[in-house]
């Protein structure tokens, strides 16, 4: 029966396990992180600023642009207007115009697609990597930064964090790596839900066990 229940807990604790992960070295980049996947307004905020300062250089190809659209309540004369600025239809996978060998011979490596950065590296690291930009003027791209040192990747965000205030910048970021985590997981919702139903479930299940063993038992000397 212990180890029933220690299962029980172990499920219920994975999502926050696996949400935290990596960001043991990150506090002082990520202090104002909290993301919402279940916000719907701040995905869209996400998604809108995704392709607006992202998507020139990197890719969410297991993503499709009326995937994206259906999910996060965006129409498609919205979708067209705001976040398609290719040629692509909305069927198309979330692809950009830029060569693997153009962007290796601009950048010294082409930029990676994103749909699983937050999976890979944890969402505290890509919004610690967003936030720890610092001027470098021995760096060719005149910036470094502190969470992956001698990163290629120009401060593209550079012009929203002298514009903003703190709290505008740090609710822009929330926004935009809140984006990429939904667009790592584009159910993680359903599975928290489902997770839950599975958990009480579970703890029911424990109870009616628990009770079948004392009855059977309680004739036993």
């Amino acid at each position: 029966m212990k180890k029933l229940l220690i299962i029980c807990f172990s499920f219920a604790l994975i999502p926050s396990l696996s949400f935290s992960a990596g960001s043991m070295d990150l506090d002082e980049y990520i202090e104002g992180m909290n993301i919402k996947t279940s916000d719907v307004k701040s995905l869209q905020r996400g998604a809108r600023n995704f392709f607006n300062y992202c998507s020139g250089c990197h890719t969410l190809q297991y993503m499709r642009y009326n995937q994206i659209a259906e999910d996060l309540g965006i129409t498609e004369d919205q979708l067209m207007k705001n976040l398609i600025f290719t040629e692509s239809a909305p069927q198309n996978l979330v692809m950009n115009n830029m060569l693997k060998e153009d962007g290796d011979r601009w950048f010294g490596k082409a930029p990676p697609d994103l749909t699983l950065v937050t999976r890979r590296k944890s969402p505290e690291y890509v919004y610690g990597f967003l936030n720890s930009f610092y001027e470098d003027s021995k760096s060719p791209t005149g910036v470094n930064n502190h969470v992956q040192e001698a990163s290629s990747m120009p401060h593209v965000l550079w012009d929203i964090q002298e514009r903003y205030s703190e709290e505008e910048y740090s609710q822009f970021l929330n926004d935009t790596v809140g984006f990429l985590v939904y667009a790592g997981e584009p159910i993680i919702e359903k599975r928290k839900s489902m997770g839950a139903w599975v958990i009480g479930f579970l703890l029911i299940f424990l109870i009616f066990s628990y009770a079948l063993y004392k009855d059977i038992w309680r004739e036993v000397k």
